[in-house]
């Protein structure tokens, strides 16, 4: 099983979780915990999911931080995935129901001053895989 740069493919058994995954020809594996009835073999989709935009994150205030010749020492992103009432979210149009939320802290390392460091938290806000989950997508699925 190969997968092109761009495309992803995913292959599992219908009798467990375990998904083996090409993503530009590098193999993963993902699965769920025992807990969830997985064999905890590999991160959950969501833990992919949050890897996904950590990873964009980190990406973008280095390249930033490296085109503005900032002295970025190094970047660590902290993600967590939860899901609250929508009533409780003061910014969301929605104000029914369930949202997902995704905590994000950054941490940035190196001789920043605080207007660097303030561009740089603006900037990882910016990020493609960010902006792909704050807009609206349409996913279309068919069958192969």
């Amino acid at each position: 099983m190969s997968s092109p740069e761009g495309r992803v493919i995913v292959r599992g058994a219908g009798s467990g979780f375990r998904q083996e995954i090409v993503a530009g020809g590098h193999p993963l594996v993902s699965d769920e915990p025992v807990t969830a009835g997985g064999a905890d073999a590999g991160p959950t989709p969501y833990d992919l999911l949050l890897a996904a935009l950590g990873s964009c994150t980190s990406m973008t205030a280095g390249l930033y931080a490296r085109r503005k010749g900032w002295p970025l020492e190094s970047v660590t992103v902290g993600l967590a995935h939860s899901r609250i009432h929508a009533e409780d979210c003061a910014n969301c149009e929605t104000k029914e129901g369930m949202l997902d939320r995704i905590d994000v802290a950054i941490e940035l390392v190196g001789p920043l001053t605080e207007e660097q460091r303030a561009r740089l938290l603006e900037i990882t806000q910016k990020c493609p895989v960010h902006r792909t989950l704050k807009s609206e997508f349409e996913i279309r699925s068919s069958l192969a």
